[in-house]
């Protein structure tokens, strides 16, 4: 009797195993970044260097060498001593190249810059196989500004212009023009706030404050621009409160609003992904399309595992009124 019990639980979890479409994997990732080359996935994160992986069916990951061995020569004149401990990648292919963008900053300070690396090729095994640094595209430096240059997502909108969505805290989330290039802020300068927080005190741009959102990334479906982003408190393992918000425009400047048609700028937001008492702190998500699927990766903190940040992968289907939901919740 033990022993049929033993194998209809078996043969139940093999079920499971091949009937969800969610991904919890021990991969330890913290903000992570996707995209396909030939038949290989690869995956950026924040680490030193900048965390990389490769895999064949976005199950099994291997893990590849660090982006940058050394730190970029620019980075001790925005963070003095800096330990090439870097945040944040957002991953895309334009101009035959693949284009990195990447966080440099201080915890819980504006002193921040997003920098730039181009590689024609993912493969570390490549000849070809060479990142060659850009240098600063946008820099925050406090008592200056009310905005922190961190998180970085390019978009391109319907006439092919490149966009650039960043922030964390402070005055909200931030959307600058590029130039064709993709390596500087387009002139005359284009800035859109697209989504913010109400603070609830004045503080000096020095400080964050608590009006606590971050990591936008904008996805294009269904006629719609959807901005995805981040509230509440990431990095403090059992005690994040992370999770992931979204709303959507027809235009990629906004203005962005909420299944109840708040505005985004005005607080608005509706929950896609939370944690719960197995998963803590669900969010930083970035989305894609690959063979005609639509997928979203983000990190989680294993409430079983001393609340370590992994990654989680889920297939995203829509309502009837085109709103993203997870075919699966993390578990």
């Amino acid at each position: 009797m033990q022993l049929n019990q033993v194998i209809k639980g078996l043969k139940l979890l093999v079920v499971l195993l091949f009937t969800t479409n969610m991904f919890s994997q021990d991969v330890i990732v913290h903000d992570p970044v996707v995209i396909k080359q030939n038949d290989t996935y690869y995956m950026y994160c924040t680490g030193r260097g900048i965390d990389a992986f490769s895999s064949k069916d976005l199950k099994d990951w291997k893990k590849l060498p660090a982006v940058f061995l050394e730190k970029p020569i620019w980075t001790d004149k925005v963070v003095s001593d800096f330990n090439n401990h870097i945040w944040a990648p957002d991953i895309s292919f334009h101009h035959n190249k693949y284009y990195l963008y990447y966080s440099v900053s201080a915890f819980a300070k504006n002193t921040s810059a997003i920098g730039l690396t181009i590689n024609t090729t993912l493969n570390p095994e490549d000849e070809n196989y060479k990142w060659e640094d850009q240098g600063i595209v946008i820099q925050s430096v406090p008592n200056r500004d009310m905005w922190n240059a961190i998180d970085p997502n390019l978009v391109f909108d319907d006439n092919n212009t490149p966009w650039l969505s960043f922030g964390s805290f402070w005055n909200g989330l931030k959307l600058v023009k590029l130039n064709s290039d993709l390596t500087s802020v387009a002139q005359p300068e284009e800035w859109f706030t697209i989504a913010k927080r109400e603070r609830s005190f004045d503080l000096k741009d020095s400080n964050p404050g608590d009006a606590a959102l971050e990591a936008p990334f904008i996805f294009k479906k269904n006629g719609y621009y959807y901005l995805f982003l981040s509230w509440d408190l990431c990095c403090r393992r059992e005690k994040s409160t992370y999770k992931a918000m979204v709303g959507r425009s027809k235009n990629v400047t906004g203005p962005y609003v909420d299944k109840d048609g708040k505005n985004l700028n005005n607080g608005g937001g509706t929950l896609l992904i939370q944690g719960d008492e197995n998963w803590y702190g669900a969010g930083h998500n970035s989305v894609y399309t690959f063979d005609g699927k639509d997928y979203i990766f983000y990190h989680a903190y294993d409430a079983n595992d001393r609340a370590i940040p992994k990654l989680q992968v889920s297939e995203l289907e829509w309502d009837a009124d085109l709103w993203p939901v997870l075919k699966n919740q993390i578990k």
